[in-house]
């Protein structure tokens, strides 16, 4: 792990691989980059240089307990300090979820700093109503149990990291209440994604991987940002659970979609001729 100051906040952060083809992942909301424990290496041994960031709030970062601390322009702005502390002018950058969407931000309000968006389960407008209805008694729920939600806390952050399953959970229940609800809230109170005319003046090549049977991040949203970008193609997952446990044919799918975005000629178009994608990739 390896840090560096964003605005005199501390952002932390794993690198796999070195060279030109450099790779942001973003995290979910309330995870952290050891969700890319093993996308990180395996992507770094195909040639291209993974920077694992853990996001203001989350992880290894400072947690402040100040919502103010928390949204999407400022998510997006930590992945451009990032660039600029490590010296990148132009990444692919992208992630899961939350990740995701501070993809689009970045390529919306940043795009001379992104070569390529990778975006895996978008949260987008067929998502809000499902979001709403999860994260607001989490928000309640974190408010009123945070004696018992420190404790587990602490009794799980005792829990030495063993395995890539059992710590994608314990990292749910090894997070402090306070700087969860103060996310949540931050996040809440702004915009979740630019808007659809935003969106649509994103000219960065985009690999979207859309799941099915996925209320928080319906695949319907993949769908429609696969129509809204001029240079996007879909990659539908047999469902949430296959990049986690099955991974072979999405980390190809990303890895070939890597290779095209920083060979000379670029990704070829879409099957109509734009740069869309008529019809998704299944598994």
């Amino acid at each position: 792990m390896a840090e560096l100051s964003y605005r005199g906040r501390r952002i932390a952060f794993e690198e796999y691989g070195e060279g030109e083809r450099p790779l942001v992942l973003v995290h979910g909301l309330l995870m952290n980059r050891h969700m890319y424990d093993r996308l990180g290496p395996a992507l770094a041994e195909r040639g291209n240089r993974v920077i694992c960031l853990d996001l203001l709030g989350h992880g290894d970062s400072e947690q402040p307990d100040d919502l103010r601390a928390y949204s999407m322009p400022l998510f997006a702005e930590q992945v451009v300090g990032a660039l600029d502390e490590l010296g990148i002018e132009r990444a692919v950058v992208g992630g899961t979820s939350l990740g995701a969407n501070v993809g689009i931000e970045l390529a919306v309000h940043h795009p001379e700093r992104v070569e390529g968006l990778f975006i895996e389960m978008p949260v987008l407008d067929n998502a809000l109503a499902a979001v709403a209805a999860v994260f607001a008694p989490v928000m309640l729920g974190l408010r009123l149990g945070k004696p018992a939600f420190e404790l587990s806390s602490r009794l799980a952050s005792l829990v030495p990291r063993t395995n890539f399953f059992l710590d994608i959970g314990l990292d749910w229940a090894r997070r402090r209440p306070a700087p969860s609800v103060a996310v949540l809230e931050g996040l809440m109170l702004g915009e979740t994604a630019p808007g659809r005319e935003q969106r649509r003046r994103i000219e960065a090549p985009t690999l979207v991987v859309g799941h099915p049977w996925d209320p928080l991040h319906p695949f319907s949203d993949s769908g429609m940002l696969v129509e809204e970008l001029p240079r996007a193609r879909m990659v539908e997952a047999n469902s949430i659970l296959e990049w986690r446990v099955a991974p072979r044919r999405l980390t190809e799918e990303l890895a070939l979609f890597l290779e095209e975005v920083w060979s000379p000629a670029g990704p070829p178009p879409g099957a109509n001729g734009d740069g869309r994608s008529a019809e998704p990739v299944a598994g």
